[in-house]
């Protein structure tokens, strides 16, 4: 029965119901009041008018609030209307906002009531003009007074009825408009979960292997501290610049989360051979074959995909490898095939269901690829399949 309403638009809906009672009532009371009969016949009739102006036009200040009161107050203030005598006045300009109040906001049995008021109240109102006012046509014989009455309904009804579906076409529109801020919502969650697992992917690609590569020195270090003072410098020479690195690429992911993601520079082709130092900085030498050669500048999508798939399959011979590990890059005209292989000890559990795996997976759907990794005996074997063609039309 109630609906929710902000006090300003109740304050509002109030302030304009008033005023127009103040303006239609006495104008309905000057124009239609001098013919009701003697001056105590007229005054009780003023009266109700005035009470059924009051109906009427409350009804109208909480159109919006309580649709189906209003309906209801709206019908008790014309019924009073009609039995002080008064035809058609001004103030049942107030039916029309009540009904159409009811089709824009009213329940579904709100709606489909002030649809039935429309055509019930449309007959009474013909039916009352016509016998109780008097309104023929001619000489008022049996067939002009069904010709006055026929008319009469369809002007009724059609008077009615407009208020009505203007109601119902306001309420097409509230609805669009919901759906719509719906579906922007449901645009922008699923913009937000997209978003944030590419920064705990990039989070994930830039911290795991700058990590892997300082534990794997920090150890080496620790044996050799007190055989190999020199390497084991060397050693933490090691650790501070990956560190610095790592650090570098953390600022530049928090300089895209401020801006749009692809704010800064990326990691291209050339970047590889750095992290092919990196790796063997941390004990690991990559035997490493490109056949075939890139025929051109392959795009930059497939250049980050292939950057980070590398990075994290390397990262991942670093930790879980016995220090073996196989690059093939097969640069395609079509497409790059990627495999890295690296042996893994006995006891290491390799699958798919790592963070690690998860990541190289969706870099290579992001540019249309594939990737499959899997433990084959003593070898985990990554392998990707990136279309290259697919990725220069979609940037």
């Amino acid at each position: 029965m109630i609906r929710p309403l902000s006090r300003t638009a109740l304050a509002l809906d109030i302030v304009g119901a008033t005023l127009l009672f103040v303006v239609f009532t006495p104008m309905s009371v000057v124009f239609y009041g001098p013919g009701m009969g003697g001056e105590a016949i007229q005054g009780t009739a003023v009266a109700a008018l005035v009470v059924a102006g009051i109906l009427m036009f409350g009804g109208v200040a909480i159109g919006r609030l309580a649709p189906g009161l209003a309906l209801a107050a709206a019908w008790v203030g014309a019924v009073i209307q009609m039995l002080a005598g008064f035809g058609p006045v001004p103030i049942d300009l107030a039916i029309l906002l009540v009904l159409y109040a009811t089709s824009a906001w009213g329940t579904r049995n709100v709606l489909w009531w002030g649809f039935g008021s429309t055509l019930f109240g449309g007959f009474v109102a013909a039916a009352y003009i016509v016998f109780v006012n008097g309104v023929t046509f001619g000489a008022g014989s049996g067939w002009e007074q069904l010709t006055a009455g026929t008319l009469l309904l369809l002007v009724s009804v059609l008077a009615l009825g407009f208020a009505w579906v203007s109601g119902l076409l306001w309420r097409v529109v509230l609805r669009a408009r919901r759906t719509r801020a719906a579906q922007l919502q449901a645009e922008s969650l699923a913009a937000e979960e997209q978003e944030r697992v590419r920064i705990a992917r990039d989070m994930h690609d830039v911290v795991a292997h700058s990590l892997a590569v300082v534990i794997a020195q920090a150890d080496g270090a620790r044996y050799a501290a007190s055989a190999d003072p020199e390497l084991a410098t060397e050693a933490l020479g090691t650790i501070a610049q990956t560190a610095r690195a790592a650090l570098s690429d953390v600022r530049l992911l928090l300089t895209q989360l401020r801006h749009r993601q692809g704010d800064g520079p990326q990691p291209t082709l050339a970047d590889l051979e750095t992290l092919f130092a990196q790796v063997r900085q941390a004990g690991i030498e990559p035997r490493i074959t490109v056949d075939p050669t890139p025929p051109g500048e392959p795009p930059g999508a497939i250049q980050l995909a292939v950057y980070r798939i590398l990075q994290e399959a390397l990262t991942n011979a670093i930790r879980h490898g016995d220090g073996s590990v196989d690059v093939h890059l097969g640069w395609l005209a079509d497409r790059v095939d990627i495999q890295v292989r690296n042996t893994v000890g006995p006891e290491q559990v390799l699958g798919s269901g790592g963070h690690g795996v998860i990541g190289m997976r969706e870099r290579a759907q992001l540019v249309g690829g594939s990737l499959q990794a899997e433990r084959q005996g003593a070898q985990f074997v990554v392998r990707a399949s990136l279309p290259i063609a697919a990725a220069a039309d979609s940037s």
